[in-house]
């Protein structure tokens, strides 16, 4: 390799698993500049664009459509501009782009093996049986755990993308295993719903179904309890009306969220055990010293939560900026790894969409979600006569092994006075 020409090499991706090539964006030949995207890869969380890092030609592309890479491999070799550094580049961010980028249709998955008429699919296979002489997929981590625990892995049931046996799927089958070997939950019967008339099957979306996933595993693994209020946040939303001029002249939308933000972090400082998750054995709190805080978002495909770090540092501008571009780049698919990881505590806002309540899932391994409904304007007794107030629907779901009743009811009341003032904000 001459001294101009550089090795491009995948960035820092955290601790994602199963990260795979889904688009390529330039061939052998191409002039491309430096934070003109080689490559779009795509985890279970998100998907991402690998900047070229310097200006030059593409030599080769050593990648290709559905290959699995992981951080630090080479992806590509460009011949650089002169001028440029002659070090090995690796891609630290995304690249940059106000403008979103545009939606990529989901690609089939490749064919698997097809199983004998006689066995079931892999989604609805029980752990402990596998289609006979089908191949394992899974990664050197996942061989390894399964070598460490003894798991022969043609008896583990897969449910990474496109049939890969993931740790979780090792873990799963390890707890079965202790716990009785039998399914925990009797399956659903499987029904071909043609039969009553026409219909289509769509494949989920990777995160759509690492999510449904991760949701299942919460809601079995967790004792969840849901409290529900109503917070009286008149005084806020008219407070919240007059910063609409300034709000226009910073160029940002000051939603309810920053102050559900704010106030939130506030709370946690007095109740520790809501910023907290339990460890392994669930005998420990270990409590967190950071606010990093999750916020819901709805995107093509699927829920994702991106987190703001270190909210409790952020006036409500910052807060309302964060939430506007974390939202816009989650929407644009241009969320980095890092910026799914590390939520100690998160909310699910419906805002306008509407409802009065709803039992949000704990994003695990947290302990507690906030879940937010529709602002409405409801009559409420003074003591003396109906008067009109703005009522806002919460509801905070949590682990019961870690949250007792009356310790979410004084969460909730504290943030029911924090809401309920402007001299916070």
């Amino acid at each position: 390799m001459s001294e101009a020409t550089q090795e491009i090499r995948i960035p820092d991706i955290g601790d994602a698993e199963d990260v795979v090539v889904i688009e390529l964006c330039v061939a052998p030949g191409d002039q491309v500049e430096a934070s003109d995207a080689l490559i779009v890869i795509e985890s279970d969380k998100a998907s991402m664009e690998v900047p070229a890092g310097v200006s030059g030609v593409v030599e080769a592309l050593l990648v290709a459509i559905d290959d699995s890479v992981v951080e630090g491999q080479s992806i590509a070799r460009i011949e650089a501009q002169a001028g440029e550094s002659a070090a090995t580049a690796t891609a630290a961010e995304p690249a940059k782009s106000e403008a979103p980028s545009q939606h990529r249709p989901q690609r089939p998955s490749p064919p698997v093996p097809k199983a004998q008429p006689a066995e079931p699919p892999a989604a609805q296979r029980p752990a402990g049986r596998r289609i006979p002489g089908a191949a394992v997929y899974a990664g050197p981590a996942t061989r390894r755990l399964a070598r460490e625990l003894g798991v022969d892995l043609s008896a583990v049931a897969a449910s990474g993308a496109r049939g890969r046996i993931v740790k979780d799927d090792v873990k799963a089958y390890v707890k079965q295993r202790l716990t009785g070997g039998g399914d925990a939950l009797p399956r659903l019967p499987a029904i071909d719903f043609s039969r009553f008339g026409e219909t289509e099957t769509v494949p989920l979306s990777r995160i759509r179904a690492a999510g449904a996933q991760n949701l299942h595993r919460s809601w079995l693994n967790l004792p969840h309890v849901t409290q529900h209020d109503e917070l009286d946040v008149t005084e806020l939303e008219a407070h919240r009306a007059g910063l609409k001029a300034e709000a226009a002249e910073r160029g940002v939308s000051l939603s309810p969220l920053p102050f559900l933000i704010k106030a939130c972090c506030l709370a946690l400082k007095e109740f520790p055990a809501f910023n907290a998750s339990l460890d392994p054995t669930g005998s420990q709190f270990i409590l967190k010293r950071y606010y990093h805080i999750g916020i819901a978002v709805d995107t093509e495909q699927g829920l994702l939560v991106p987190v703001i770090r270190n909210a409790d540092t952020k006036d409500l501008w910052g807060l309302a900026q964060a939430t506007a571009d974390l939202a816009a780049k989650a929407r644009g698919q241009r969320l980095a790894m890092h910026e799914l990881q590390g939520g100690s505590f998160s909310i699910s806002s419906l805002g306008a969409i509407g409802g009065t309540g709803f039992t949000p899932i704990i994003n695990a391994p947290e302990v507690a979600i906030l879940g937010v409904g529709r602002l409405a304007t409801k009559p409420v007794w003074d003591g003396a006569g109906f008067v009109p107030r703005k009522m806002l629907p919460v509801s905070l779901s949590f682990d019961h092994r870690a949250i007792n009743g009356a310790e979410a009811g004084r969460f909730m009341a504290r943030l029911a006075d924090l809401l309920g003032s402007v001299s916070h904000f």
